[in-house]
């Protein structure tokens, strides 16, 4: 196992503190609800920390925390959907382009699978054009960014809180690198500080309501994990009371 990973699913020590101290801060700034590794509402994504914020006579707030001790970690997840989109527009159009000019100069690519000839297609790669070859090793890259490393953008848009906090190292803090609309709480000497401000998301109260619900699942599963309880007893318990 890798130096400073502390468990089986490959968290390093410094990650499970960065966790730790968000956990803290969340609990002392009113967020008495909260758990790790919360599995958020309308989307496929897991929060490192969720909290809930109670108010008096109304629903609370709720607030998400990813903590990020890597910026090659950071910047994966901090593609903009929208930037991404007409990148990948671009080169869409840019291939097209090339394929129709190397359609005119190489008419010998054909594959001849079509009954018409106006239909067949192109193996544009067995020439090696360059120009060509680095358009599709973009486009492929950039497919994957736009699909695989929106997490921060989409968290926003999905409306899944109505706060969302980076927990950085101080060494890792650019505040250039620190989503739109999202907070940073930056650690040094094992404490953490509000180095920008989050910007405030409004969600439906329905909205809320499950991420407290979720935050509830997590904990219970977490406190069954401490507790040595599995699923098995629990369906035996179930049983029982009948």
């Amino acid at each position: 196992m890798a130096a400073g990973v502390t468990n089986a699913h490959g968290e390093t020590a410094r990650h499970s503190r960065l966790k730790r101290l968000a956990f803290l801060w969340a609990q002392a700034h009113g967020y008495s609800a909260c758990a790790m590794e919360v599995t958020l509402p309308q989307c496929r994504y897991r929060a490192d920390v969720a909290a809930y914020r109670p108010q008096p006579k109304k629903i609370g707030s709720t607030a998400i925390f990813e903590c990020k001790q890597a910026l090659c970690d950071l910047r994966r997840d901090n593609c903009h959907s929208n930037t991404a989109r007409q990148r990948l527009e671009a080169l869409c159009h840019r291939r097209q382009i090339l394929e129709t000019r190397l359609r005119v100069h190489y008419p010998n690519l054909r594959n001849g699978d079509s009954l018409f000839p106006e239909f067949d297609s192109h193996d544009f790669t067995a020439i090696g054009h360059r120009g060509y070859a680095r358009v599709l090793c973009e486009l492929k890259a950039q497919q994957n960014r736009l699909y695989d490393c929106t997490k921060f953008d989409k968290l926003i848009r999905y409306h899944c809180a109505n706060l969302y906090l980076l927990v950085l190292p101080m060494e890792l803090f650019r505040d250039s690198e620190v989503p739109v609309g999202w907070g940073a709480l930056v650690e040094s000497d094992g404490t953490l500080t509000l180095m920008r401000r989050p910007v405030w998301q409004e969600t439906t109260p329905e909205n809320r309501i499950r991420f407290l619900q979720r935050i509830a699942a997590a904990g219970t599963r977490a406190f069954n994990r401490q507790l040595e309880i599995t699923f098995d007893e629990i369906v035996a318990a179930d049983c029982r009371s009948f």
